[in-house]
């Protein structure tokens, strides 16, 4: 056991290594700031990784700022923070380089060197010889491990070398660790390999060099955490990956998947006690930071990982969840869903229903109405597995044998002016019932369905404070049968919130603004019901 530099005692045996904040930042689409990046190393380190790759000092000014705010901000409690960097000129002195020497001004305890593993790299791109390579290898290891800095060595391009010229691949190997280097990294740079190749190099590097043998994988073959599994089955103890998988290109091996595997399917504990339960909590809070809407479908963490939307999926899952899931979401601090749609049968709604607290009691004729309806919607292009808000009013209806209704609508109409100075403007006017009170009211908004958002809001509120705390955080638009062109059947998702949580509500018309209407009376209900108040209509 060694130490983080804090109280908690970190396991040497297998090492966590994270790269979001150096490689994952290369994905096309991420910009990181300080700030972002810190908050990034938070998360990471609450996860409980055992290194987190903070950038590379010294050569932008953003990384050397914030390896100088992370020693000053962040109290790590499980991570060690980890500076990148290259080995020095060619012809020159690891004492004197000062690329090495910002590496020792990061104040960071673990340094990674980027080595060139590929004799044509050496050649082409260092312009220098084979041996002088070798030499900056162990000359910059040297010197970092007598400035007490603990060293690991990525060897760039080491898949490729090694199927061009493995002798010199493993030198490189031997050389580093001869230095003084904890683990040798074996890098898949361009992401071309895949699994058994990968188990094959790795076990035959670590028994031809006896070096401690670390794995980075890219995922251009679609085989990041494949290849990454497979160096650890060839007796790799070292894993380098990014959160979400993000990364140049494609990406690299997602943290996630990789780390879930380990602990669940290989039954080697990585994590601290109860971190894996955080899992998706964590990806999810990342992909807020930089600004990406987390995958869905992501392995383990995506909100579709665990959902169910055929028929007979959902038959087994009914008798035993355990039939159609290989393991208890709860692990990864994810959830079950059902998804009802037109591939939905009997099972699919009862599971529905108990997830959303309406007991339909074994009711045969109440969930095959259910059923039939679900499939005529649609058929008629609404869609459910989207907006489970308006699939619980329409379950509640049946099961209660009315609608829920806090309000009437009588008419509503949108007028969109466009004025001479090129500007528009939008007023909505609706005319409602609600407890027994005929409402008129308008609004204008900045397009036609916030006008009428805006003009719905106005005429309830006062009836129904409770509406004062909804806000519309998502629309969406999708045209279908296009072959009509602008004559097209059209369906609206909204996204409303309270503050408290989010639901999602559909309409489908062949005008935007109508679809749009249906949606906004479902979420407006949808709230209300949510907060309580008993339907008067």
């Amino acid at each position: 056991m060694t130490t983080n530099g804090q109280d908690t005692p970190v396991d040497d045996a297998f090492h966590v290594f994270d790269t979001t904040l150096r490689d994952g930042a290369q994905r096309e689409g991420i910009n990181l700031t300080v700030a972002d990046k810190l908050t990034i190393a938070r998360h990471l380190d609450d996860f409980g990784v055992g290194f987190i790759e903070g950038g590379w000092p010294g050569a932008n000014p953003r990384d050397t700022e914030f390896f100088a705010r992370a020693r000053r901000e962040i109290d790590f409690r499980h991570a060690r923070l980890v500076a990148f960097g290259a080995t020095r000129r060619a012809g020159g002195r690891a004492a004197e380089d000062p690329q090495v020497k910002a590496l020792l001004d990061s104040g960071a305890p673990v340094v990674t060197l980027v080595a060139k593993a590929h004799d044509r790299h050496v050649e082409l791109a260092l312009r220098t010889t084979l041996d002088e390579n070798l030499e900056m290898v162990r000359d910059t290891v040297a010197h970092l491990r007598e400035q007490g800095r603990r060293v690991f060595v990525d060897c760039e391009h080491f898949f490729d070398g090694y199927q061009a010229n493995p002798a010199y691949a493993k030198e490189v190997v031997r050389t580093a660790y001869g230095a003084g280097a904890d683990v040798v990294v074996l890098c898949d740079t361009n992401g071309g390999m895949l699994p058994a190749q990968v188990q094959a190099v790795v076990a035959t590097v670590i028994a031809d060099t006896g070096a401690r043998i670390g794995v980075h994988a890219q995922d251009d073959t679609g085989c990041a955490v494949a290849n990454t599994l497979a160096a650890v089955d060839a007796g790799a103890t070292h894993v380098q990956c990014t959160a979400n998988g993000y990364g140049e290109r494609v990406g690299n091996a997602n943290l996630f998947p990789v780390v879930a595997a380990l602990e669940l399917k290989y039954g080697r504990k990585v994590l601290p006690e109860g971190a894996l339960a955080e899992m998706t909590r964590i990806s999810h809070a990342i992909a807020e930071v930089v600004n990406l809407t987390p995958s869905t479908h992501q392995p383990y963490v995506g909100v579709s990982a665990f959902a169910h939307k055929a028929g007979l999926h959902a038959s087994a899952i009914k008798v035993d969840p355990d039939l159609y899931q290989h393991i208890d979401p709860e692990q990864v601090g994810n959830t079950m869903r059902m998804l009802v749609s037109d591939m939905a049968g009997r099972a699919s709604i009862e599971l529905k229903g108990k997830e959303l607290g309406i007991d339909l009691g074994g009711d045969r004729d109440l969930v095959g109405r259910v059923v039939e309806r679900v499939k005529e919607r649609e058929l008629a292009g609404y869609t459910y597995e989207a907006a489970d808000a308006s699939f619980e009013l329409l379950l509640r209806e049946e099961a209660e044998g009315r609608a829920r209704r806090y309000f009437r609508t009588e008419s509503w109409r949108v007028i969109v002016e466009d004025r001479p100075d090129g500007t528009h403007a939008n007023e909505a006017t609706v005319k409602l019932w609600a407890k027994g009170e005929r409402i008129l009211a308008t609004a204008e908004g900045n397009g036609p369905v916030n006008a009428l958002d805006q003009a719905l809001r106005v005429g309830l509120e006062k009836i129904y404070p409770q509406l004062a705390k909804l806000e519309l955080i998502d629309y969406k638009v999708r045209i279908l049968e296009g072959r009509h062109g602008t004559g097209s059947t059209t369906r609206v998702l909204i996204s409303t919130g309270d503050g408290a949580g989010d639901w999602s509500t559909v309409g489908v018309a062949d005008n935007i603004i109508a679809a749009s209407w249906q949606a906004l009376e479902d979420a407006y209900t949808y709230g209300l019901l949510r907060a309580g108040v008993e339907p008067t209509e």
